[in-house]
């Protein structure tokens, strides 16, 4: 049971930039000790005697978990997706879980209609004409359809799917949505019976859900052959959502006629990779979390809990992994 009065908070390196002021506010409440977390001999020093652990992208698997000191009762994920921490062998081995779906949805949503717009309007292509030519013609920069007759697909109802539909609203004709957890009360959208049915009407698609087996390759060759000719991806949410290659392969052929990608696979993007070398692409190196404002908000907002949480056994700004 937590009852800690100046516990230890062990920090993953490399995960917060402002740490150092958050240290000097919280050093009556608590210690903040940061290592690294490669290996189970690493976790096991960095969390020896300590009351709780908080990561940012850092892989939690089987093995890094079964080498958590027993001291540690809660892990906090500093960030919106869960699928790097193996929660099933957390639970086993008696840890909590939560995470800060909140500290972000504005800037992500922003994201996303950034890639959005920029990708339907060829900014892109447009860029790369003035820059390597000094000048060009809309020939030259590619065909691009009036997108107050399109129709927005957005994959997934949650916070930051539906903030980034009031933000696009104005500038489609309609919006169609699927999330498993249908919310009727959401106005001013229709929702799709499925994926598939979904993809069929984007000519605009946006994906906002989480990456599980379900959802592991959603978008994959048989996905993107149903949806319009001419369409435009954009995924700020997890990388495994998409078959990239299958992405890489759609923009080349021009069946896709743009996409505009935050999150990746494989993250950093491998210099192999076809997405490197596909046209009309615009990519960003999975930063749509970012503003200096969120950047401070998830390190104060998750530190935060992880002292109320050893302390007083609540939080506050967080929510449980489920």
């Amino acid at each position: 049971m937590p009852n800690s009065s100046h516990p230890i908070i062990a920090v993953a390196e490399n995960s917060f930039a402002g740490l150092d002021a958050i240290r000097q506010d919280f050093a009556d409440a608590a210690e903040f000790r940061v290592g690294p977390l490669g290996t189970p001999d690493e976790v096991a020093e960095l969390t020896a005697g300590a009351s709780a652990l908080v990561v940012t992208l850092q892989p939690l698997r089987e093995h890094h978990l079964a080498a958590v000191s027993e001291s540690v009762s809660v892990i906090g994920r500093a960030g919106v997706g869960l699928d790097t921490i193996d929660l099933e062998k957390a639970a086993d081995n008696g840890l909590r879980v939560y995470y800060m779906p909140d500290y972000a949805t504005n800037e992500v949503a922003d994201q996303a209609a950034s890639l959005a717009l920029a990708s339907w309007r060829r900014l892109g292509s447009a860029d790369h004409v003035v820059r390597d030519n000094g000048w060009g013609t809309s020939r030259q920069v590619g065909r691009v359809h009036a997108l107050q007759e399109a129709t927005l697909g957005v994959l997934g109802t949650g916070r930051i799917g539906r903030a980034l539909i009031q933000r696009m609203k104005p500038f489609v004709r309609r919006v169609v949505v699927f999330d498993a957890l249908r919310d009727e009360s959401l106005d001013g959208v229709e929702w799709a019976e499925s994926p598939q049915d979904l993809f069929a009407q984007a000519n605009l698609l946006s994906l906002h859900v989480p990456l599980t087996s379900e959802t592991h390759h959603i978008v994959d060759a048989a996905a993107i052959e149903t949806m319009p000719e001419g369409a435009v991806i954009v995924n700020v949410s997890r990388g495994g959502l998409i078959d990239e290659t299958a992405l890489a392969t759609a923009l080349t052929s021009g069946r896709l006629a743009a996409a505009g990608i935050d999150v990746f696979e494989t993250e950093p993007l491998p210099g192999s990779s076809p997405l490197r070398t596909a046209p009309n692409l615009l990519l960003s190196p999975h930063i749509a979390w970012y503003s200096e404002e969120a950047g401070d908000r998830l390190a104060l907002w998750t530190l935060s809990d992880a002292v109320s949480y050893a302390r007083d056994g609540i939080i506050a700004k967080g929510s449980w992994a489920r």
